[in-house]
């Protein structure tokens, strides 16, 4: 038997076009379902996220850094990380850091990577949870506004600006 004597026949036919079918079917009926479900809201929404209550505390004496807190809202159906803060009017590195308390009760400041935002929460920093530590290279007085760019792992870039208040103060 060669190639040529293959002859199509009706069953063999029959028979091809249901052994492709069934892949198709379960394709369309895959796709089918996946829309029906984002369709409906249940595939959730990328991370939005808002920056409200900026402040940044005025530094005290001589010291060399002082700390920045944001109010970051996520209403968005995903967690995101607040991965960088950068600022044009602050020369040198600025990085995050969260509150841990030691086995003696005492607090103390350690670096970090990112800040979690969790999905449809909120990151409410304070010298309690997480801040930004940002160099001292400028003579700031109360009531003056830092501009900031807060990086983040899916929202990518947000703008804010940062009130200067004495520590104790709420700002804006």
């Amino acid at each position: 038997m060669t190639a040529h004597d293959w002859i199509p026949t009706r069953r063999r036919l029959t028979d091809a076009l249901l052994a492709a079918m069934a892949p198709v079917c379960a394709c369309v009926l895959a796709l089918g379902g996946l829309s029906m479900w984002a369709a409906s809201g249940n595939a959730g929404s990328p991370p939005r996220i808002g920056v409200t209550h900026a402040r940044l505390y005025l530094p005290l004496g001589d010291v060399p850094e002082t700390a920045a807190f944001f109010r970051i809202t996520n209403t968005g159906d995903a967690p995101d990380r607040l991965v960088q803060v950068t600022s044009p009017a602050v020369a040198g590195e600025i990085s995050l850091s969260r509150h841990r308390m030691s086995k003696g009760a005492s607090g103390y400041r350690e670096a970090t990577d990112s800040l979690r935002v969790p999905a449809a929460g909120m990151l409410d920093m304070s010298p309690h949870t997480g801040d930004v530590t940002v160099p001292v290279t400028r003579r700031w007085q109360a009531g003056d506004l830092v501009p900031f760019t807060l990086h983040f792992e899916h929202a990518g870039r947000v703008e804010a600006l940062a009130v200067v208040v004495r520590p104790g103060q709420s700002g804006t």
